[in-house]
């Protein structure tokens, strides 16, 4: 399932990721396809319900041991009722977050033993994996700014602190020098037709798309 038309969009708060989903979704769509797109964690009914646990409330709510375990649990649930019958049928699949984030928010920033983590990726995700990542990355502080303005009230993990979000956008640079096949790195501090027009580019080579629309 590797190959199947699955993109995750990873980075840190404020990249821009939500914003150019949905720009790519309407191009994919104007070509006529069918696109799901879908957020971590959420994505499914019972992933949303977690979702609520793990993004609100003070941010020593859980240990980052507790997130990886109720991250884990609402993926599995996501991949089972969303993301699995959508590539099943044909759909595409572009995703706020997956799997990297974990590995990035919990792991290297949290301090999570990694070789957990890879033993419940491999149980959970199966053959459940992006065929492209696009890691929008900006600088902690930038992204810092523009998720300040924003009015979801989601704010847990932007509150862990400057520091905490360096290590994150580190530890995503890492991802990316060790999977260069899967994830591609863009500049998000750009415009946000800019951003998009290299993803677009992106997406058209790796899948064989026409450049239009």
């Amino acid at each position: 399932m590797s190959e199947a038309r699955f993109i995750t969009f990873e980075g840190g708060e404020g990249s821009g990721k939500s914003t150019q989903i949905r720009l790519l979704a309407q191009r994919l769509s104007a070509l006529g396809y069918e696109v799901v797109v879908t957020r971590e964690p959420g994505g499914s009914t019972g992933a949303e319900a977690l979702r609520t646990l793990l993004v609100n409330g003070p941010t020593d709510r859980w240990s980052p041991l507790s997130e990886t375990l109720i991250l884990y649990a609402a993926r599995a649930d996501h991949i089972e009722r969303t993301i699995s019958p959508s590539l099943d049928r044909g759909a595409w699949v572009l995703s706020d977050r997956f799997a990297d984030s974990t590995r990035a928010y919990q792991g290297a920033a949290g301090g999570v033993d990694p070789g957990f983590i890879a033993a419940l990726e491999t149980r959970v995700l199966g053959p459940v994996r992006p065929a492209l990542t696009l890691l929008l990355d900006l600088p902690a502080e930038s992204g810092l700014r523009r998720a300040s303005v924003r009015s979801e009230g989601e704010t847990r993990f932007e509150e862990k602190g400057l520091a905490f979000h360096k290590a994150l956008r580190r530890a995503f640079l890492e991802i990316a020098d060790l999977e260069p096949d899967r994830c591609r790195v863009i500049d998000a501090e750009r415009g946000i037709d800019d951003v998009a027009a290299a993803i677009w580019d992106l997406v058209r080579s790796r899948f064989g798309l026409s450049s239009a629309p």
